[in-house]
Formats: C-alpha cells, structure tokens, sequence
C-alpha cells in the first residue's frame, strides 16, 4: 500500500470504527476548510508568481494541498457518515509578497492544529495521517520562507529565519520528533554554507575547513534517522540564509553565534521524550559542536 494515496474504505476497515468526539470532528472539519482556502490561495498566488521556479513549486504545493483535502474529507465521512463542508475561511491577500507571507503564517499554523489532531485521534491510521500532513506543511512553510527571503530586503530577510533551523527549533512552543529532525537538518545544513561561504571568500582557513567536514558527518549520522523515522528529508534552503562577513574576525564569530545556536537547540531536543537512538546521535552531535564553538572562541581571540 502507498502511504502517499488517498483512503478508500478497503485499505481501512477499522479507522473509522473509533467513536469520535466532538472537539475531534470539530478540528477536522475546520482542517478541510483549511485546506480548500489554501488550495484556491495557491492557485492565485501560482498565477502572480514571477517566476516559473516559483510557479511549478506552488502547484506542487497546490497538489499536496489537495491530496490533504481528499484524505481529510474522507476521514470525516467514514467517522460521521456524512459529507464534509467546503468552505473559504481566509481571504488570500492580491499582492504575490502579502500573498506568500500570508501562505507562510498559514503553513506554520497548520503544523500545530494537525498535531494536536493526531494527539487527540485514538486511531492510529488517523494519527498517522495527520503527523504525516504536518510534516509537509513543515516543508512547504520552508518554501515560502524561501521565496520571500528571495523578494524581500534587510532586516525583514533576517526576521524569516527565526524560522528556519535553530532559531526556528528554539522559538518553537513544541516540538514533534519530525520537526526536530528538520530543524536539526536544516542547521547542519546552514553551518556548511556558513563555513563554506567564509571558505571562498577569506581562503582555506584550517579551523573552518576542519569544522565544515566534521559538519558532512554530522549530516550523515542524522541522515539515518530520517528513513528510519520516516521523515521527508527538507529541501536545502540554507544558501538563501548566508550573508558574507566582512572579515575574519567577523567570520569566527559568526561561527561562535551558530555554534551556540546549534548547542542550545541539541539542550532543548535532549530535555524531551525522543526515542534513545535519536538522543544517542543528538548528544554525539551537540558535544562535537560544544569543541566547534571552543576552536571558534579561540580564533576570535587570536584575530
């Protein structure tokens, strides 16, 4: 069975057996119109985008969207034995920049009501779904977060990577094992654009070069736990995130500031419920970057 097609009552003689609750009906039915706003929202903002890039990938976005809607819709109907409603609940913004922070503020929100979804569901087929629909909105709001860091200039284009990486994990009020992660990730994949960046553009300085390797391995020993979990792997937006410092003092202490940001995001992941191969490799991880950040500490002194 492919997990990624829609329900039909044959796959799933037992899910909707489940006496549901109100509260329960309730979220899902607003799910659905969640997802039936958003999927006339990107068909708008497909037709303003400048871009043919960021047109094919909100389509994509649309087309998951979509996907949701059908499998929410039939959720609804095998637990009440009636149709679901459709409904437009938000109205997308006419300006394509209003129209992707809009699309952003929606995907991260959505994140949050299908895991309280699938922690109020007693069925597990349900609660699967509806992590697995989560985690797409995880990488969806990455895309939009993406696009407007593309569009958007100065102190603005700072302020959208609160969400991504550490700085997202960090401000996050929970976190799931998915979004840890992707969060996770997307900050070893920061670092090696970070490192990389600086790399290029002041020569091969042995500290960076020594810490952008040992960045490699750490994307490798998460890597695994992302088929074992089964977690899509986030696309690679780091790039869009790098700025170029404007010396090398200036560049070990941006390395100073991303190594305490990747320490305090491994303390807060270490501080919750995750299974112990997870904790095994997160703790392997932070304690490489707590000698990363006193190799930096040391080269700020020295420049």
């Amino acid at each position: 069975m492919n997990l990624n097609q829609p329900y039909s009552v044959s796959s799933y003689p037992n899910f909707y057996r489940e006496t549901p609750n109100t509260q329960l009906l309730h979220a899902i039915q607003k799910a659905i119109h969640a997802e039936y706003s958003a999927i006339a929202c990107y068909e708008k903002l497909a037709k303003m985008a400048p871009t043919q890039e960021e047109r094919t990938k909100i389509l994509e976005i649309q087309k998951d969207e979509n996907r949701h809607l059908h499998e929410f819709s039939r959720i609804f109907t095998h637990l009440t034995g009636r149709q679901p409603t459709f409904q437009i609940i938000e109205e997308c913004p006419d300006n394509y920049q209003a129209g992707i922070e809009f699309a952003l503020k929606d995907e991260q929100e959505a994140v949050d009501s299908y895991l309280d979804i699938s922690d109020q569901a007693q069925d597990f087929t349900i609660k699967d779904r509806f992590r697995r629909a989560a985690s797409d909105e995880q990488n969806h709001a990455v895309w939009f977060l993406f696009f407007i860091s593309k569009h958007s200039k100065g102190s603005h284009t700072h302020r959208q990577i609160d969400s991504y990486g550490a700085k997202g994990a960090l401000s996050a009020a929970s976190l799931t094992l998915p979004q840890m992660l992707t969060y996770a990730l997307q900050d070893e994949f920061l670092a090696q654009a970070r490192y990389t960046n600086i790399l290029q553009t002041f020569g091969n300085i042995r500290t960076f070069a020594q810490i952008k390797e040992a960045e490699m391995r750490h994307i490798s020993a998460l890597l695994p736990l992302f088929e074992r979990y089964q977690v899509p792997i986030p696309t690679d937006l780091s790039q869009s995130f790098v700025t170029t410092p404007g010396s090398v003092k200036a560049a070990y202490a941006a390395g100073v500031q991303g190594e305490i940001d990747n320490i305090s995001m491994y303390n807060k992941f270490l501080t919750l419920n995750i299974p112990n191969d997870v904790r095994t490799v997160f703790t392997q991880v932070r304690n490489a970057s707590l000698n990363h950040l006193a190799a930096f500490e040391r080269g700020l002194a020295r420049s």
